[in-house]
């Protein structure tokens, strides 16, 4: 599998905001993500490039010692692979290169996949926050991993 996982360009977000508008029923806004390029001093912006395109793409904010995923989603054709699950522990991995200790995420409640995902990394459920979702009033569940020491980048 030629996979590359890489800091995302400017270049890429025409191809990370159709994967987030493929993925999400409340995409953000192409115009977020150049911010998060070109403004966000916090914001560590990351994708997986496979075979020449883009699979996957994540947005991390690193905040003192505290890693806060605030977007993960990989391509319809790419899915049930690994690539997001790889640029997931990669983006983490670098985090903590940076001197993040911990992290955090919300994901939607219904979202059995990503789930999945965040359980088999050992993150647990820190909390909820009712009707967070404005599309349909589904529940956010907050979700940490106290300790980013046992992740190894694939």
């Amino acid at each position: 599998m030629n996979v590359a996982i890489r800091r995302m360009t400017l270049e890429d977000v025409p191809a990370v905001h159709e994967i987030d508008t493929l993925s999400f029923s409340l995409p953000w806004p192409e115009r977020s993500f150049r911010f998060e390029l070109t403004e966000n001093p916090v914001s560590r912006s990351w994708v997986t490039e496979f075979n020449g395109r883009i699979a996957a793409m994540l947005v991390l904010w690193l905040i003192v010692d505290e890693a806060h995923i605030a977007t993960l989603a990989t391509h319809p054709d790419f899915r049930r692979q690994g690539i997001g699950e790889r640029l997931m522990i990669a983006a983490l991995v670098s985090a903590r290169n940076e001197g993040a200790t911990r992290a955090f995420l919300e994901v939607r409640a219904g979202n059995a996949a990503a789930l999945a995902l965040y359980n088999k990394y050992g993150f647990g459920m820190a909390g909820l926050r009712p009707r967070y979702y404005k599309d349909n009033n589904e529940d956010a569940i907050l979700m940490n991993l106290e300790d980013l020491n046992g992740l190894e980048a694939a």
